[in-house]
Formats: C-alpha cells, sequence, structure tokens
C-alpha cells in the first residue's frame, strides 16, 4: 500500500514538472499599440524622409513589415477593442467611442492568457473605461433624462472596467500625468488601485513602468500590453527628442517626430532587455497603430501645441488618402510589425492584407494550437513561412458612423449613408484618387452583397440610409472633393 503510494506521488510529481516545463517553452508576448501614428511616420516604410525610428526598424528588419496593414476602426476606443477580443467590435456592439466601455462579459486576449499560465500587465492608454463621451452607457446606467447632468463618472463605476478586472495583473493606466496603478518600480503589488500623478516624459514613464514589469516577471510566460500615448495630442515632446530634428518645418510635425522617437527609444529599451533576460528569441513583439493621423484636413500649424482637442497630431497618412475618422485608407491602414525569432528567422515583407484582429488569433494558434472559434482573425505564421499560400482573408469589412467599407484582394468598396458610393483599385498608382464605380460596376455589385450580407450577422444589422453631416461631411467633402 505505501509502495502504491509513492508510485502515485512520484507520477503526480512527475506530470507537474513535465506541466511546468510545457509552460516555460510559451511564447512570451508584447503588444505595443501607438496613438494616432500613421502610415508614412515608420522609417521602414520608407515614405518621408524626416522619420527616425531606428529601433522599430531594427524590429521590422529581425521579423516581419506588413506593407498591407488594417485596424478594425479609424477611432481610438472600437480600435482597441477590437484588438484585444480578436472579433470585430460591432459584433458587441461597441462602434465608435461613444459605444463604450468594453463590455465586461468581453473575453480580452489577456484573459485567455491567464487560463494559460501568463503573467499579465497594462501599461498607457487604456480608454475602454466609462468615460464623458460613453454616451450610450451613461444613458442605460442613469436614465437618458439624467445624461446631461453627468460631468463625473463615479470611482466605483469606473474601477469594474479597469484592465484588473478584465484580464490584467499588472496595470499602470494613464495618459499624460494621471494614473491609476497597482504596483510599483520595485515590483510590487499593491491590493487595491492607487490614483497618482507623475509629471514626467509621459512616454518615458510609460516605458519605464513596462520595463519594471519585465525586470521582475522576465520568467515565461508573459503578455505586456502597451498602448503608448503617442503622438496623439496634446504635444510637448521634450527638447532632447526635438533637437533631433533640426530645421524647417511645422512644429506640429516637429513634435510629432519627437514623440515618435521617444516612444521609438522605448522600444529599442524592451528588445534590450529582453535580450538581457534571454527571453527574445521567445517573444512575440507586434507594433501597431490603433489609426491613422488626425490631420484636421489641411494640417494646420496651430500654435495651441498642448492643447486636447481635434488638431493636426503632426503625424502624416501619405501615401493614402483621409486621416483619422474616415474609411479611406488615410484612416485605417496603419504600421504593423510582427517579430518572432523563434519562429521567423529572415527579414520579410508581407504585401497581403491583414488586420489587428489577426494579433489574438496568431497569439492563441502559437499558444494554444488552436483558435477560438468565435474570433475574427487568423494565425499570420504560416503564411508568413509559406506553408499557406493564399491571401489571410477573403475579406476584409469596416462599418463605422455613417461609412461602410470592404476590401477583397485589390478591391475596394466604399460606401456612404447618403449613397455615395466608390469602387478603389488598391493595386494602381491612383488607389482612392479614381473611382471606378461606373466603369466596374459588377465588382461594386459584388461586393456591396457581400458587405450587407456581412452586416446581417451584427446586433445592428443594415448600412443605413441618412444624409452625413458634422465631421464626416467635411472629410469626405474635402478628401475626396474630385470623386463627387
Amino acid at each position: 500500500m505505501f509502495n502504491s503510494y509513492r508510485l502515485i506521488l512520484f507520477s503526480i510529481l512527475v506530470l507537474s514538472a513535465c506541466a511546468q516545463k510545457e509552460v516555460s517553452k510559451l511564447p512570451n508576448v508584447i503588444l505595443i499599440f501607438s496613438d494616432d501614428q500613421g502610415y508614412s511616420d515608420l522609417g521602414a516604410h520608407q515614405v518621408v524622409s524626416d522619420i527616425k525610428t531606428p529601433h522599430l526598424d531594427a524590429l521590422a528588419k529581425n521579423g516581419v513589415l506588413m506593407r498591407t496593414a488594417y485596424v478594425t476602426a479609424p477611432q481610438c476606443t472600437p480600435s482597441r477593442a477590437g484588438i484585444l477580443t480578436g472579433q470585430y467590435q460591432q459584433r458587441f456592439g461597441l462602434e465608435t467611442n461613444v459605444d463604450g466601455p468594453l463590455h465586461l462579459e468581453s473575453v480580452t486576449i489577456a484573459e485567455r492568457l491567464k487560463k494559460q499560465g501568463y503573467t499579465t500587465a497594462m501599461v498607457g492608454k487604456w480608454h475602454l473605461e466609462p468615460h464623458l463621451l460613453s454616451r450610450t452607457w451613461i444613458r442605460e446606467t442613469y436614465g437618458k433624462e439624467n445624461e446631461k447632468q453627468i460631468r463625473n463618472i463615479p470611482w466605483q463605476e469606473r474601477e469594474r472596467y479597469l484592465p484588473t478586472n478584465q484580464g490584467f495583473d499588472f496595470m499602470w493606466m494613464g495618459e499624460v500625468n494621471n494614473y491609476f496603478v497597482n504596483y510599483d518600480f520595485e515590483g510590487n503589488l499593491f491590493q487595491e488601485t492607487r490614483a497618482i500623478q507623475n509629471r514626467s516624459d509621459r512616454i518615458e514613464l510609460q516605458t519605464q513602468a513596462s520595463l519594471h514589469f519585465l525586470e521582475n516577471h522576465a520568467e515565461a510566460p508573459f503578455f505586456l500590453y502597451l498602448p503608448y500615448f503617442a503622438p496623439h495630442v496634446p504635444l510637448g515632446a521634450q527638447k532632447k527628442y526635438l533637437d533631433r530634428f533640426p530645421g524647417k518645418m511645422p512644429e506640429r510635425r516637429r513634435h510629432a517626430l519627437g514623440l515618435i522617437s521617444a516612444m521609438d527609444d522605448g522600444v529599442g529599451a524592451i528588445v534590450q532587455l529582453l535580450k538581457e533576460k534571454g527571453v527574445y528569441e521567445n517573444t512575440m513583439i507586434f507594433f501597431i497603430s490603433d489609426n491613422g493621423a488626425p490631420l484636421a484636413l489641411d494640417k494646420e500649424d496651430t500654435p495651441d501645441l498642448l492643447a486636447y482637442d481635434s488638431s493636426w497630431d503632426g503625424s502624416l497618412n501619405e501615401p493614402w488618402l483621409g486621416e483619422k475618422g474616415m474609411l479611406t485608407e488615410g484612416g485605417i491602414r496603419v504600421p504593423f510589425i510582427f517579430s518572432y525569432p523563434n519562429r521567423i528567422k529572415e527579414s520579410q515583407e508581407f504585401e497581403k492584407p491583414v488586420i489587428s484582429l489577426d494579433v489574438a488569433a496568431t497569439i492563441m494558434s502559437q499558444v494554444t494550437d488552436t483558435i477560438p472559434s468565435e474570433f475574427d482573425g487568423v494565425d499570420l505564421v504560416p503564411y508568413i513561412l509559406g506553408e499557406k499560400k493564399n491571401s489571410p482573408h477573403p475579406f476584409l469589412y469596416w462599418r463605422f458612423w455613417q461609412q461602410s467599407a470592404i476590401r477583397n484582394d485589390r478591391w475596394k468598396y466604399l460606401r456612404l449613408t447618403d449613397g455615395r458610393e466608390f469602387l478603389f483599385d488598391l493595386s494602381s498608382t491612383d488607389h482612392e484618387t479614381k473611382n471606378l464605380i461606373k466603369e466596374r460596376s459588377d465588382v461594386a455589385v459584388y461586393l456591396r452583397k457581400e458587405l450587407l450580407n456581412w452586416s446581417k450577422e451584427l446586433p445592428k444589422p443594415g448600412l443605413g440610409k441618412r444624409a452625413i453631416k458634422g465631421q464626416e461631411k467635411l472629410w469626405y467633402d474635402f478628401h475626396l472633393k474630385d470623386l463627387q
């Protein structure tokens, strides 16, 4: 009997050791999400000559540069909801900023990884908690009659939607000076969230908070979500970064370059630490922007650099048309780098269309060998390695405000609710400067039908039929004025 007990105990210890060994083989994951960084502003894209991103360029050289990469929305909150859940955010009703916060029943990639034994951290801009733009949530919580009276959302309401309640063990959440944190830079985890003020450079502070997490949790496996607050307004880059960009240029451009440079330095410091800890080879790193740059139509170099408004943030979307808030390429086509040295050994450029939804799918496939059935993305690794030759996505879909769009191979169909339709050949040098809706009506009909079918799967089906107004009308009348 005693020998049988010893045999059982020995078997349990062996199985436990094997399980621990398997956990130690799991890849680490870092997801870096910049804010309002246009397609132009990545040195590896070689679109503009004034950008300096040596560390990001090195990450692309040692990984994969996604040349045709998209996000699910041209605006902050829905774009973040999409990348963290792996689903088109329209599936759970979070289509625009006013539809936040991220529903508690939505499952984040952090929650999924925690179940696999990961230690998780979120540092930087969350923007998935209730705020004063969350009009849908405010109406549901306080009643439509009280909507205009709400000026401050009580802490106990906001706290329910913090990263720590959606899969993140460690949190350093904030944008400029005010942060909600549950750990310090010595690695201590607090029992309750603390509100702090820190007037250090916001990008350097977010990098520092990330480095402290990695320093204390470099043992595999970990997941770090780092949504930097740059180059989003307010601008205010430090002089040492501004000095890297001398010469005549709009001051807003200089500050955007400075903020991106600070962020690039942060990426370099993170990669260096991973190498020192011996975990770089087994770490998946994703770098993506949450949407295109806001141009304020004509990129006016307004003097109030510290204003938190809708001014141009100094970033650029060339060669693409349009800006943040639009479903033209300038609003949704973004920088996207993927590095995973253990699987992807050589510098590559991937030309086929991919989307931010692929991040969660790639992570879960590489961690568990399966992709949750509710995900809308794909594992990118087999396509990058050439094991799969076809395009990762037959179709990509968008619906935002009074706009909807679909991409299929070279073709993109864009529709406004006022009846305006556009068909673009994105493989041509004309891209979105030439509307082919009449010449290729057969393609437009086909794509319109597919887009409508997709919309019928959503809680709010359809593509809408009403006049566009406000900012959207200004954008389309300005950027597509020659196509009316």
